[in-house]
């Protein structure tokens, strides 16, 4: 897939602002939590262009759609076990939002990090086939990150 110059660019601009606002404001946190949270940060970026598009707030653009679809596969697929070591939870760390009880029930998580692998996979594969294929993975897609939020984040 090539992307455009311009679109290249601003990801890689709000890519810059996002890590130095991450860097700033995160200094004091444990390098294992400011990953973490630079990896939620990512997901989220990209989960708005894909909803954005879903929710017809934003137009569709295969293009997009498919560089941020792949951009969640990518970031799903990561070995991020170094980024949850006990001892970062929400208890322990301020600033993380962590539950100490994902420590406790690690297969779970695992099971729920897989299952987002998967839905994330499953929308790389159809982002660029409509705005209705986008739609239909959606769902599974935020369900898949709400799963995992739900059982083991602290509400803000």
């Amino acid at each position: 897939m090539v992307l455009t110059k311009s679109l290249t660019l601003g990801l890689a601009a709000a890519a810059l602002m996002a890590t130095s606002d991450i860097a700033v404001s995160q200094t004091d946190l444990p390098p294992a939590v400011s990953a973490r949270k630079a990896q939620m940060h990512l997901y989220a970026f990209n989960l708005a262009t894909l909803g954005g598009m879903a929710q017809e707030k934003i137009a569709y653009d295969a293009d997009a759609a498919s560089a941020a679809a792949g951009n969640l596969a990518k970031l799903s697929s990561l070995d991020a076990s170094a980024m949850w070591v006990p001892g970062t939870d929400a208890a322990t760390v301020a600033g993380s939002r962590a539950l100490p009880a994902l420590w406790d029930n690690m297969d779970d998580v695992i099971t729920k990090a897989v299952a987002l692998n998967e839905a994330a996979t499953e929308m790389n594969a159809v982002a660029a086939d409509g705005l209705d294929a986008l739609k239909a993975a959606m769902g599974p897609l935020g369900a898949a990150c709400g799963a995992c939020h739900k059982a083991y984040r602290e509400p803000e």
